[in-house]
């Protein structure tokens, strides 16, 4: 197998991420009875450097910040799922760095989150850590003629 294909499923998962949680993290449910928190969110406004805000500006602002980082990070997946062995293994430190970065994120999702994040998260990482390990072990393995 190769480092490409790893990269390229990480992709389309991170994809699926972004427009999940973009789409979803806004959404609440009555039974969850959060509803009096929600409202207190929208309506206690404060001052921050000339703006005003409320709580519930920042937790959108953090919503739409993370699925704009997953979109990034799908379009990194997908870029490097094109490049050659030769280049990958270049960028060794880029690589590992991205599944360490979502390892941690597969942290704090079982940390913090429920199944689906979890799920998620744990998927990418073993895609983008596989992908990592398969581009400087295709690289440094000599080539048989």
């Amino acid at each position: 197998m190769k480092a490409s294909m790893f990269y390229r499923i990480a992709a389309v998962l991170l994809l699926l991420f972004a427009a999940g949680h973009t789409l979803g993290f806004r959404q609440s449910d009555p039974k969850w009875g959060v509803d009096a928190l929600l409202g207190s969110m929208r309506s206690i406004h404060f001052d921050v450097q000339g703006f005003n805000r409320t709580y519930w500006d920042l937790f959108v602002a953090a919503g739409f910040s993370l699925g704009i980082f997953y979109l990034f990070a799908a379009i990194l997946a997908w870029q490097l799922g094109g490049l050659p062995a030769a280049t990958l293994a270049l960028m060794r430190g880029t690589t590992w760095t991205f599944a360490f970065c979502f390892a941690a994120i597969t942290v704090v999702s079982c940390r913090y989150l429920f199944i689906l994040p979890i799920a998620f998260s744990i998927v990418i990482t073993l895609c983008l850590t596989t992908a990592a390990w398969l581009s400087a072990k295709q690289v440094s393995m000599p080539r048989l003629q």
